[in-house]
């Protein structure tokens, strides 16, 4: 070929320039290999002499974290009920579909509150238990809506000063005591301490929950931010168990087979709806062979209807279609008197495994542990029960209160978790509480009643305090090992939780805060101020906190709690460690500067 001047045209062949790169390329690459040889070989002397160095015991030790002294502001006085992750000026962010706006929300960063959250104006130290549960101050939750609303209910009414709980609800006119005593001839369970936990959804202000405690059985209160206005903020003034939350779009925080009972009374969760999925996720959390307790619509439709504003026919259709999907999902009707309807979930995976292929809703096989349940939304699916468990159902574990002491057969589900380990942990917290009570004399008294372990292990501080007249929310972080199960296999209570955000609780709910290491596990993820200041806003004024931690960490602890109007005072560790301290620390009462005290 020619080029178009007429002169020749070279085109080299392709083979013929792939030989000389083909030699450069494993030039560059054998030069490249020499160098990377001795680059290397220095790095590892110099890692080598490092190692040494570290290993030098008077280097080994750090130096305490210093923190400059910070006097943090007030809140403003419209802040006293602040809740940051489920707060009302937030919903319209949120959608209204199954009212997702109620579930937890938390603030960006940049919109952190970093003050002190004041009491309401007229704020008194909360009546001590047991009398708290019948009455408590106005002025400590002032809300008169649910009173204006729910007084005809005989849930509250207010007299002076106080609110007065009758122990009314919706669905036991007759008082909390009758209703209960109803559903002990039905659930005999109740009385032999094979049911201890339970969980009550919708729970109003706590009366079914507080009567239980009577009985020795523990609930956890379950109920969202509404138009209630403070359920749960009632709950706990009243020294009741409780949480908030929602069953929408996400997991409740708590294990599966959590809790031996649930119960419903007049709740307003549409069970059948959605493919059922809210009931499914009562499944989740509910025990094989524990108990689902429904009173309200559609139960005893045929004598209720006319008062539920609907017809005979619609309230049948519900029951039949709940009737229908509880069937599906292996629960067998227990028993059923006047208003109250009891079902009991299968206690082995029999009944599932003979199910046919297509049926609704199936089993879960998705992949999503059982237990995952923070920020987790709900399935569609029925979990059942880990096959390799023997003792996972109701009726194989010890009745209360011998199984608060033996070691839960899910305790092999955790690194290094077995009898010996769970023993351990039983004779070490009998002996830090009994330092605890001589460096903290209120624990035990009617000064202390609602108690929250901020970052449990198997709930062994919770067990050592069980004669105690107080109750404790065992706490287990969403990043640490999954030990929520062994909690709740023991007969005590807790939730899942990321100490990096707000609690779900109201201001001023707790008498005592226990932390074991917490900012030196979590140090890394959260800001050590936002912790305490979250801790400041859920401990009530006058309330206490022990905090055990490094040395590395306690100074700048204190002087941050400095900062936060709190008196604290540098203590040694029951065996006199100097690697560890104890800091027993309480809230002051104050007043904002906007009150009109």
């Amino acid at each position: 070929m020619k080029h178009k001047d007429g002169k020749p045209t070279y085109h080299p062949d392709k083979s013929s320039r792939i030989v000389p790169m083909t030699i450069m390329f494993v030039v560059l690459c054998g030069f490249s290999f020499y160098l990377g040889g001795i680059f290397c070989s220095g790095k590892e002397v110099f890692v080598a002499k490092d190692v040494k160095k570290v290993e030098s015991p008077k280097e080994s030790v750090a130096a305490p974290l210093q923190m400059k002294s910070v006097a943090f502001p007030e809140c403003g006085i419209d802040y006293q009920d602040y809740t940051p992750c489920t707060d009302p000026k937030r919903w319209r962010k949120y959608g209204v579909y199954r009212l997702t706006f109620m579930e937890r929300h938390c603030p960006p960063v940049f919109e952190k509150k970093e003050c002190l959250v004041p009491p309401p104006d007229g704020y008194k130290q909360p009546i001590r238990w047991p009398k708290s549960k019948n009455e408590c101050w106005y002025r400590n939750v002032p809300y008169d809506w649910i009173n204006k609303q729910k007084s005809n209910q005989h849930w509250l009414k207010k007299e002076g000063e106080k609110f007065i709980f009758p122990g009314g609800g919706t669905m036991f006119p007759n008082g909390v005591g009758a209703y209960v005593d109803l559903m002990q001839d039905l659930i005999p369970e109740m009385k032999d301490g094979t049911i201890r936990t339970a969980i009550d959804t919708g729970c109003g202000v706590a009366s079914w929950g507080g009567d239980l405690l009577d009985r020795g059985i523990l609930t956890v209160s379950l109920a969202p931010r509404d138009n209630h206005e403070a359920q749960v903020q009632f709950a706990l003034e009243r020294g009741i168990p409780a949480i908030l939350g929602i069953i929408s779009t996400q997991r409740l925080p708590f294990p599966s087979s959590s809790f031996d009972m649930a119960h419903c009374s007049r709740c307003l969760i549409p069970w059948t709806e959605f493919g059922g999925i809210y009931l499914l996720e009562i499944n989740r959390i509910l025990r094989p062979g524990g108990f689902w307790v429904l009173s309200g619509p559609p139960v005893n439709y045929e004598n209720r209807w006319r008062g539920w504003n609907t017809t005979i026919e619609d309230q049948k259709s519900d029951y039949e279609k709940l009737q229908d999907l509880l069937t599906s999902m292996c629960f067998k009707l227990y028993a059923k008197k006047d208003d109250i309807a009891v079902w009991q979930k299968s206690s082995d995976n029999s009944c599932y495994n003979k199910q046919p292929v297509d049926t609704y809703p199936p089993k879960c096989d998705d992949g999503t542990e059982p237990d995952s349940a923070w920020y987790t939304p709900l399935r569609p699916c029925v979990v059942t029960p880990n096959p390799k468990l023997k003792k996972l159902s109701l009726d194989s574990l010890s009745k209360w209160p011998q199984r608060l002491t033996v070691a839960p057969e899910r305790i092999g589900d955790i690194h290094g978790g077995n009898e010996g380990a769970f023993k351990h942990d039983n004779s070490k917290w009998k002996v830090r509480a009994k330092h605890y009570k001589k460096l903290l004399p209120a624990i035990g008294t009617d000064k202390i009643r609602n108690v929250m372990d901020m970052n449990t292990l198997y709930g062994g501080f919770a067990a050592s305090v069980i004669g105690d007249p107080l109750w404790v929310m065992n706490v287990v972080s969403s990043y640490a090992a999954n030990t929520l199960p062994v909690v709740y296999d023991r007969g005590l209570i807790g939730t899942y939780h990321d100490w990096c955000e707000a609690f779900s609780t109201y201001p001023r709910t707790y008498d005592l805060l226990h932390l074991d290491g917490l900012f030196t596990a979590e140090s890394q993820r959260c800001d050590m101020k936002n912790v305490l200041l979250e801790m400041d806003r859920i401990l009530r004024p006058g309330g206490y906190a022990i905090i055990r931690e490094s040395t590395y960490f306690v100074d700048a602890v204190a002087t941050l709690a400095k900062g936060m109007r709190w008196g604290c005072r540098k203590e040694d560790t029951e065996y006199g460690v100097e690697k560890e301290k104890l800091l027993i620390c309480q809230k002051k009462l104050w007043y904002s500067k906007q009150s009109s005290r």
